[in-house]
Parts: C-alpha cells; structure tokens; sequence
C-alpha cells in the first residue's frame, strides 16, 4: 500500500472503532487491509465509507463496520483455521488472514471468486485458500475449523457445518427467521450449539447450488 492509501485505511478502522469498540488485532487488520482493492471501479471514491457497496452477479460487499463487528464476534483469539461461508468480494477473508493462520473461503459464484482470487494474489495474500461450490457443504477436506463464518444469511446451520466445527468452536451467521435477520453466535459444547443472538442486521441469502 501507499503511504496515502495507508493513512486510508488506518483512518477507517479508527472510524469503526469510533462507532464499535475494536480490540487492537481487530483494528489492526482493518488497517492493513486495503478496502480500496476490493471496490468495484465505479464505486472506488466510496470505498472509505460506512456503506455496503454494489457489486458484480446482483452482490454486496458488506460495510467495513459489518465486517469488523462480525470478526471481532468471531473471537479469533487463539484460533487456527477459518471457514467462510460466501467470499464474495473477499474483503472479508482479507481481513481474517491477519488473524488466522489458514483462512478457507467458500464462493458458490465462480466468477465472484475468480475476481477474489485475482485480488488476494495481487495483495500477495497467501494464507487464504478458495473452493467454488454450495457453501452449506462446508470443506470437509480440511475440517475440523476453530471459527466458522457466514457472510451470507442462512435460515438455519447445516449439521454437515456442525459437524466441521472443532469442538469449543465458534460459529457467526446472520440468520434470518420470519424474514429478519439477526448476528448469531453459536459455540459448539458437546456436539451441539448454544445460541446468541447479537444484533440485528442485512445480508444477502444463501443460495443453493453453484452459479457459473
């Protein structure tokens, strides 16, 4: 990052943690993540403010501050491996690979996530490793996950997802019930979930199915 673009981003995270308090990790990785990267074009002079943005295949890139709350409630303190539900942009999975030390994400569109994986190389982000497919499949491959996150609304948490959670692990979604959405936290604690509801919110839902 420039200097410039540097001074950017550290003032965003000093803004989001002016409206929700960040621990220091957390506003660190916003910093060090260049939100600009992640904006389509046309939508670049708003890439600093508070707002979720338009993007390709009829998506949204959440709003820096919805990204910071939703890491910040994942608690990634001392966890290893991540599992994103809908990598979209991939601005999230940026932010979570200065926390983790393996981010998996998962995008049902494959030219959404083609554009992610172009960003996360030009950014010379490593850490982070992709999968096209229905995210409510999760990635058994490299299960278990210490935190797993949706950034997209589920009605209700696949057991194939519970099963993938490590044991004393946390799992945020914005799931929707009755048409509202709300940040939920689950810790799995002998197999099963306990349940927290956080905040309200708006996200876009999850789909079924891969889109090409």
């Amino acid at each position: 990052m420039t200097k410039i673009t540097q001074m950017k981003n550290s003032r965003l995270a000093e803004e989001i943690h002016q409206r929700f308090f960040l621990e220091s990790d957390i506003k660190k990785a916003i910093a060090n993540t260049n939100r600009e990267t992640f904006v389509p074009t046309g939508f670049r002079h708003q890439a600093y403010k508070l707002d979720a943005l338009p993007m390709s295949a009829q998506q949204w890139i959440s709003s820096p501050l919805t990204v910071a709350k939703m890491t910040q409630y994942l608690s990634p303190k001392g966890a290893d491996r991540v599992l994103e539900i809908g990598c979209g942009s991939g601005y999230q999975a940026a932010v979570l690979s200065h926390l983790f030390r393996g981010v998996f994400t998962i995008e049902r569109i494959e030219p959404l996530l083609r554009e992610a994986k172009e960003r996360f190389r030009s950014l010379g982000i490593m850490n982070v490793h992709t999968r096209n497919d229905d995210g409510q499949n999760g990635w058994i491959q490299y299960a278990p996950y210490d935190r797993i996150l949706y950034s997209a609304s589920p009605k209700s948490i696949p057991q194939r997802l519970i099963e993938q959670l490590c044991d004393g692990g946390i799992l945020v979604a914005p799931i929707d019930k009755n048409g509202k959405q709300f940040i939920t936290r689950y810790r799995k604690i002998n197999g099963h979930l306990s349940e927290e509801k956080l905040e309200s919110c708006i996200f876009v839902p999850v789909l079924n199915g891969v889109q090409l």
